[in-house]
């Protein structure tokens, strides 16, 4: 029988997290065991934006080397985690039943926001990966149903693990020291994150919706929203059948000061 799984979001940051010397690496290098073993793990990207969902369906996905300008050594890093076609399947299954009609596609990779924490978490890559994507064109409210409709996977051993971050104002980060503490505006915003996550009220849900108006400087912090959406997508798995779900911080650092690393947990 399965081990009923939660569902998770990280916070990915650069690419080069794989080799910074930050807290949060140390977090992530540690958390795949802290966690219960998945049989596979579905990962909601902030990388891979579609106008409606896509399930990647290879059976060897290909690691995706989808940015530019860093260290030679990022480029030569693999992660040959297998795919999961049969769970691509059932995956799309799950949305076309709750009416978000979704499609396969066998040649997508794994990108940065998927292998670059999974690289840490489980290094040795023997844990089947299927990529779903997000659309940051749609509502904050969809992402939340596309959760909702997957949460069936939990109970058959998938690990839905969402990959953005908390705060994402990347016109700011060069701008700061990778190991600089916090700006004032991002603690803010990544504070208010975790009080309604680990309250699970409803108003408080509704609130993560409105994430815009209600976060403190919201635009500020999101000013797209890819890094923010799967997010959502991790909380609608994890809510109960009464539209609450009370999450867990497991992780709050900061890397270049403007972005939030928290990482959370619906059991």
């Amino acid at each position: 029988m399965p081990t009923t799984q939660p569902t998770l979001f990280v916070s990915h940051g650069a690419p080069t997290l794989v080799m910074d010397p930050v807290p949060t690496r140390s977090f992530l290098r540690g958390l795949g065991s802290a966690l219960p073993r998945p049989r596979v793990i579905l990962c909601v990207s902030a990388h891979w934006d579609t106008t409606a969902p896509r399930l990647g369906s290879a059976l060897r996905p290909q690691t995706m080397y989808d940015f530019y300008g860093f260290p030679d050594e990022l480029y030569a890093m693999t992660y040959p985690a297998p795919g999961d076609p049969a769970l691509a399947e059932r995956a799309a299954q799950l949305l076309d039943a709750a009416q978000i009609p979704a499609a396969l596609d066998e040649g997508r990779g794994l990108d940065h926001g998927a292998w670059v924490p999974l690289s840490l978490m489980h290094p040795q890559a023997d844990i089947p990966v299927v990529q779903l994507s997000i659309q940051s064109h749609l509502s904050p409210r969809h992402h939340l149903e596309l959760g909702q409709a997957l949460a069936p996977l939990r109970a058959e051993g998938v690990l839905i693990m969402a990959s953005g971050n908390a705060t994402h104002n990347l016109r700011e980060v060069f701008s700061h020291d990778i190991v600089e503490p916090p700006v004032p505006y991002a603690k803010a915003f990544a504070d208010w994150l975790t009080a309604r996550v680990e309250s699970g009220a409803a108003a408080d849900t509704a609130a993560l919706l409105d994430y815009l108006a209600q976060g403190p400087y919201g635009s500020k912090n999101h000013p797209s929203p890819d890094h923010y959406l799967p997010l959502l997508v991790a909380l609608g798995a994890g809510l109960g059948p009464e539209g609450t779900a009370a999450g867990r911080i497991l992780h709050d650092g900061y890397t270049y000061g403007v972005l939030s690393m928290a990482a959370y947990a619906w059991s």
